[in-house]
């Protein structure tokens, strides 16, 4: 496919929604109450869209939804109960939901289903809150649906044989991977499910940006893994503000308007991976079957009692 987007590594949210006029549409934006999740949130109620900020920490989004003019509802990814409720709660069309909260390299965690959890934050609970929000995204008659993933995918496929790690010995930074790779994977099989619908769902790397607090349990590890060098110079060093940038374009720009199922980097469709480079998108995590498969089994990890 070919779309031409005059924005690039550097560009902003701001100057991504400068002169949108997003009055009347309704937003999601998980993890909101920091970093890339506020500057999505920020430009978004910046250009006249009703924001609701879905974050664990209320008293955070309150703060950040005081200071942009925003909603805040309670919503924790790694809790089934939570999702359910927040999803109960919504009333009305959605234009735009933004899965954008994460963990990254957490010691081994697991919720009470036993789930390995930066799996199920990062994954399997937007997996159950964008399919909660299904009607409600396709009552609002053209919805999109932006799934935040990182360069970190290249570093793992998903593990269909033991995606919670329950054999294989515990790899923080595989985890990791495996659940953005999983990010991607959601949009390609969304986008291809509810194409019909008017849904577009659309994935991205938003670039290294080392002011959030996404990084928070890496500081007790001796060192990440030699492919996630910070001084590769193929990695896209940037603020929050020019990290916002892509979900945003993706979220409301008419730019993007009809484009579904894709992975973007820098404001642009994503160049294929590289080994050895850290840019692109790796092909099993747009593989169409494997997108199928982890859709199902999701479904069936959501729905066990």
């Amino acid at each position: 496919m070919s779309v031409t987007i005059p924005f690039g590594a550097t560009s902003t949210a701001a100057e991504v929604v400068a002169g949108l006029d997003l009055t009347g549409r309704r937003a999601v934006v998980t993890g909101g109450a920091s970093g890339l999740g506020a500057e999505t949130a920020r430009a978004l109620a910046g250009a006249g869209a009703e924001v609701t900020l879905a974050v664990r920490d209320v008293a955070a989004g309150e703060r950040v939804a005081a200071e942009i003019g925003a909603r805040v509802a309670r919503l924790d990814l790694a809790d089934r109960v939570s999702v359910a409720e927040f999803v109960a709660g919504w009333t009305g069309p959605l234009d735009i939901l933004v899965n954008n909260a994460g963990v990254m390299a957490t010691p081994e965690l697991r919720t009470l289903e036993g789930w390995e959890l930066q799996f199920a934050t990062n994954h399997l609970g937007h997996f159950a809150l964008a399919t909660g929000l299904h009607g409600a995204l396709t009552s609002a008659g053209a919805a999109r649906v932006v799934s935040v993933s990182s360069v970190g995918h290249v570093n793992a496929d998903v593990d269909f044989t033991d995606i919670h790690f329950h054999r294989r010995p515990y790899d923080r930074w595989v985890a990791y991977g495996q659940s953005k790779t999983a990010n991607i994977l959601f949009a390609v099989e969304a986008a291809k499910r509810w194409r019909a619908e008017g849904i577009a769902v659309n994935a991205l790397n938003p670039g290294r940006i080392t002011e959030t607090a996404l990084g928070r349990h890496v500081g007790d590890i001796a060192a990440a893994p030699a492919s996630f060098d910070p001084g590769s110079s193929d990695v896209s060093w940037k603020n929050a503000q020019q990290g916002a940038a892509t979900s945003v374009l993706l979220a409301a720009s008419p730019l993007v308007e009809g484009v579904t199922g894709q992975y973007f980097e820098d404001c642009q469709v994503a160049v294929a991976h590289r080994p050895g480079v850290r840019r692109g998108g790796a092909g099993y995590a747009l593989d169409s079957e494997h997108a199928a498969r982890l859709w199902s089994e999701s479904l069936a990890m959501i729905k066990s009692e």
